[in-house]
């Protein structure tokens, strides 16, 4: 029997199988994906998942593959309206880093394999779960499969599956879902002109423009738009930049063009009888301000003592209640940062758009502010 099956090989689930693996536990991680997605989906990682990130020896080589990223500016109309330094937000890691997802996932999943080369399991969509009890049997077999395949029994198991979370459905864990009023275009370009390691965001009237450094020379740009935006090509999104920036991304250096309508889903319940939540299966967050990777990896952090526990058969019960309670209010948390961010980045008359600004200005212009909001916008 193994210790632990986590379901999900994306960066929550290999750090956590990593956590365990480097305490003796007997880990299979179930990874419905034959192969990484290329993609750079998710890229900030906060100082505070760096120091839990650290804990597994992963932390040195991000940075050595990211962009720190020390200073954040805010522009309107081309000029400054205040700006945001993060070096008092960490003694170790006094940045936001910027790393492509397949990045973090490749060095994670490098780590988990250092520590046992046979410890994930690609192509094994979950099909069933039972627990009697006393075990937990996970049934599996190839995506395109109709058949149950194979079984793994486990003492625990630990679903970091995702947003849509295959076992919280099999589990029947209620969720409660939002969906939010706004839509964004996103896309990574050739990075052109200033602010080649600072993330600059342009507060225009129709909308904020995010903009963000990578490795290899490239930028993030994200676009909020009225609707969405599935049919934007990479010659339409980069005039849209064009319009509120100034700033004209080169479409022929376009390597990613995607569009997304955030929503929020919580679990109703984050540990069912031998199983438990993490990550976004336990609590979806708008990516607006990047938190839920990094979420994830802190609900991980506090989980793994936890599972090493009760593996050595101390009692766990209160230590799983306080998990749940601790790690759900950490969500609530990042929502309502989340939620603030986007309706900052509202359209706004052009009335108000010059005294929001100077407002703004003001404000990030004290230095006790400053400080509070790098450390909020960093998840501290």
């Amino acid at each position: 029997m193994l210790d632990v099956v986590i379901v999900g090989g994306g960066p929550v689930g290999l750090y956590l199988a990593a956590l365990l693996l480097q305490e003796g536990v007997n880990v299979q991680v179930l990874e419905q994906r034959l192969r990484r997605e290329q993609h750079s989906r998710a890229i900030g990682i906060h100082p505070p998942a760096l120091q839990v990130l650290d804990t597994v020896g992963a932390a040195r080589a991000m940075i050595d593959a990211g962009v720190p990223i020390r200073t954040g500016v805010a522009l309107s109309s081309g000029r400054p309206v205040g700006s945001m330094r993060f070096a008092s937000v960490s003694d170790r890691f006094p940045f936001v880093l910027s790393l492509p997802q397949f990045t973090t996932e490749a060095l994670l999943e490098r780590r988990v394999l250092e520590l046992d080369g046979s410890a994930l399991l690609r192509g094994a969509r979950v099909k069933g779960v039972t627990d009697d009890g006393g075990a937990v049997t996970v049934a599996y077999g190839p995506p395109d499969d109709g058949g149950a395949g194979s079984r793994l029994t486990s003492r625990l198991l630990v679903a970091a599956d995702g947003a849509r979370s295959r076992v919280r459905s099999l589990l029947n864990i209620p969720v409660l879902s939002r969906r939010y009023p706004d839509h964004y275009v996103m896309g990574d370009f050739a990075a052109d002109g200033d602010h080649h390691e600072e993330a600059v965001l342009y507060l225009a009237a129709d909308g904020i423009v995010e903009s963000f450094p990578l490795p290899g020379g490239l930028r993030r740009w994200v676009v909020r738009v009225t609707r969405p935006a599935d049919d934007v090509d990479a010659g339409g999104f980069s005039g849209l930049v064009h319009d509120r920036t100034g700033v004209r991304p080169d479409p022929a250096s376009s390597s990613m063009l995607s569009s997304f309508s955030p929503r929020t889903t919580m679990a109703r319940r984050l540990v069912c009888g031998r199983a438990v939540l993490i990550g976004d299966a336990a609590h979806e967050i708008s990516p607006i301000g990047g938190q839920g990777m990094n979420l994830g990896w802190l609900d991980a952090a506090e989980l793994a003592p936890v599972i090493v526990a009760a593996l050595s058969g101390r009692p766990v019960g209160r230590d799983l209640l306080g998990y749940a309670a601790h790690r759900s209010q950490a969500a609530r948390r990042a929502r309502w940062q989340a939620g603030v961010n986007m309706a900052l980045g509202r359209p706004l008359p052009r009335a108000l758009l010059t005294p929001r600004n100077l407002a703004l200005g003001t404000l990030t212009g004290v230095p006790g502010v400053n400080r509070l909001v790098a450390r909020r916008f960093t998840m501290q």
